[in-house]
């Protein structure tokens, strides 16, 4: 069982590509028979990816059990993903992945959190929204609806 004081993190490397598209495929996989095609994440190309922005990785077990890929806007951190291995789901660490995204925009000069995700993903919404994270708008996507949401955090 993974515990979240046993979590330690690291920057991903080039190598990590292809661990990082098998965790996300496999976390995003539940979703697929919610909105009836593979969401976004599930098709992203993690080579270019890794190589364009800043990855995170929670490793417990010397095994990567989650992913946060950021990106550095002029007045906020994008989370363009934030991901956990289907077995460590429920254990804490998507808290911890969103926590560690908030020091990053405080250290970046930051003081806003943005991302966005699938309306029918009610447990990420919800689990934004106990982490302090609020609707901005809804707007139609593929026969669904694409959330957006950000958090305000003190400088």
């Amino acid at each position: 069982m993974t515990t979240t004081s046993s979590i330690r993190f690291r920057p991903a490397e080039a190598a990590d590509a292809a661990a990082i598209r098998d965790i996300v495929r496999a976390a995003y996989a539940k979703w697929v028979p919610v909105i009836g095609r593979e969401p976004l994440p599930m098709r992203a190309d993690y080579d270019k990816a890794v190589a364009e922005h800043p990855f995170d990785l929670a490793i417990a077990q010397d095994r990567i059990v989650g992913v946060l890929e950021t990106i550095l806007a002029d007045d906020h951190l994008w989370i363009e993903n934030v991901c956990v291995a289907p077995e460590a789901q429920g254990t804490g660490i998507g808290r911890l992945l969103l926590q560690r995204a908030e020091r990053k925009a405080h250290e970046a000069g930051r003081r806003e959190l943005r991302l966005l995700t699938n309306g029918a993903f009610e447990a990420n919404v919800s689990l934004y929204k106990r982490q302090g994270y609020s609707i901005d708008r809804e707007e139609p996507f593929m026969n669904g609806t694409t959330v957006y949401m950000s958090k305000r955090i003190a400088g």
